[in-house]
C-alpha cells in the first residue's frame, strides 16, 4: 500500500511542479511582451504598474503551486535531510510569497488614495 502511495505522490508532485512552471513561463512571456508595449507605446506609469501587478499575481500563484508540491513531497520523504531541504525550500518560497503579497497590498493602497500619482 505504501509503495502505491509513494508512486501516486511522486506523479502528483511532478504534475503540480509542471503546472507551476507553466504558469510562471506563460506569465513571464506575457509580462515581457506587455512590458515592452507599455514602455514603447505609453507614457503612463499606470500601464506599467498594471503589468507588474498582473505578473506579481501570477508569480504568487506559481509559488503557491510549488509550495503545495513541496508539502506533498514531504509526506513521502523518510530521511531528515530530505525533510530539512524541503522545509528550507518551503520557507524560502513562503517568504517570497509574503513579500510579493505585501508589495501588492502597498500598491493597492496607493491606488485607492485619491491624490495618488498615476
Amino acid at each position: 500500500m505504501r509503495e502505491w502511495l509513494v508512486v501516486v505522490t511522486e506523479y502528483a508532485v511532478v504534475a503540480i511542479d509542471a503546472m507551476a512552471t507553466l504558469i510562471i513561463i506563460i506569465a513571464t512571456i506575457e509580462a515581457f511582451i506587455d512590458g515592452l508595449r507599455a514602455i514603447f507605446s505609453s507614457k503612463s506609469s499606470h500601464v506599467r504598474r498594471d503589468v507588474w501587478l498582473r505578473y506579481a499575481r501570477w508569480l504568487i500563484a506559481g509559488l503557491t503551486f510549488q509550495l503545495a508540491a513541496d508539502i506533498i513531497e514531504t509526506s513521502i520523504r523518510t530521511s531528515w535531510q530530505s525533510i530539512i531541504q524541503l522545509g528550507t525550500i518551503a520557507v524560502i518560497r513562503t517568504f517570497l510569497n509574503y513579500f510579493l503579497e505585501r508589495d501588492l497590498g502597498e500598491v493597492r493602497e496607493r491606488q485607492r488614495e485619491p491624490d495618488a500619482p498615476r
